[in-house]
């Protein structure tokens, strides 16, 4: 069995992203928490995402050469899509022209966002289903909506959450789909020099 993780960065107000999704707070210069946030993406077997985080992420990874890009681009992904197979082809088509760029040559393990498991039945049962094989936890990544949707329906195993040292106001937060208070129970917590502090709960 695998544990379902969720990965997510939040404002000190509990944002996620701004209210149109802007999230260039969460790229930080604090490289004590870079650190943190590759070794906890190379933990995984598998990478989720919903439909939109994926088709932002998979033309960018392939090519990139930042830190995240290897356990990005090496590490199988499943992307949760009422589209079907469909939503694979645009990814399909950037890597077939790939070449050089401004961001480089396609990297290791680029093609594997190509070959991306689709989940599209229900989400619960999918969710069963992939946890269900042997291996390191899944690793979901967003975004808002998909994170608000495991939530709600009490998917997720562990809560991987890096609180940033800014107050949004407003934005798209990940908690207000409960159909009731979750408790949690804090597992860690690290504070970071930059400010930011990763803190990591299960349902308590």
């Amino acid at each position: 069995m695998r544990e379902l993780i969720l990965k997510m960065s939040m404002s000190l107000d509990g944002f996620v992203a701004g209210p149109n999704g802007e999230a260039d707070w969460v790229f930080g210069a604090d490289q004590e928490a870079k650190a943190w946030a590759v070794e906890t993406i190379w933990n995984a077997s598998l990478h989720i995402m919903g439909s939109r985080s994926f088709q932002a992420m998979a033309p960018f990874w392939p090519t990139s050469t930042m830190a995240f890009a290897p356990p990005m681009n090496q590490i199988p992904k499943a992307v949760f899509s009422r589209q079907g197979l469909a939503v694979l082809q645009g990814v399909r088509d950037a890597l077939d022209k790939a070449g050089p760029t401004q961001a480089g040559q396609l990297q290791p393990g680029g093609e594997s966002w190509a070959e991306a498991y689709v989940a599209s039945g229900d989400l619960g049962d999918e969710i069963a289903r992939l946890k269900a094989m042997d291996g390191k936890p899944i690793l979901a990544h967003g975004g808002a909506s998909f994170a608000r949707s495991l939530i709600a329906r009490n998917l997720v195993d562990q809560y991987a959450l890096t609180i940033h040292p800014i107050a949004l106001g407003k934005g798209l937060p990940i908690f207000s789909d409960l159909p009731a208070p979750r408790p949690l129970k804090l597992v860690s917590s690290k504070a970071f020099p930059g400010g930011a502090v990763a803190q990591v709960y299960r349902p308590a």
